[in-house]
């Protein structure tokens, strides 16, 4: 955790990892992992942060690099408010595969990429 980020009411938490198989990022809820940043367990207080965060470090055989990550309310749940974390929750950004395969906002652009690609050849 950084040394100036600190868990609060006014700066809650999360803590994210990446899934050891299949390496998508999951985030820790309070009896396990998900792949939906919106059910992630929120820490407000430093100290239950921290302690998440090892209990976290201690499931080497689930996930691979976890830490605390920063958040805001949002209507439906933990948002996230750095970009580094906006890209993780959205997936791979080099092509559209996985969680992004299926989306409308996929499907476009995926469309204009061929459209481009079309016009170089």
């Amino acid at each position: 955790m950084s040394k100036s980020f600190k868990p609060s009411p006014e700066t809650p938490a999360v803590v994210t990892a990446n899934d050891l198989r299949l390496g998508h990022c999951v985030w820790m809820t309070e009896d396990g992992w998900t792949d939906d940043p919106r059910q992630a367990a929120l820490f407000e207080d430093e100290a239950r942060a921290d302690l998440a965060l090892i209990e976290a470090e201690a499931q080497g055989h689930v996930v691979v690099g976890p830490y605390v990550a920063q958040v805001r309310l949002g209507p439906d749940g933990p948002e996230p408010t750095h970009f580094r974390e906006e890209f993780r929750r959205r997936g791979p950004s080099n092509y559209f595969h996985g969680k992004q395969a299926g989306s409308a906002a996929a499907n476009d652009n995926a469309a204009a990429i061929s459209k481009a690609e079309a016009s170089h050849v």
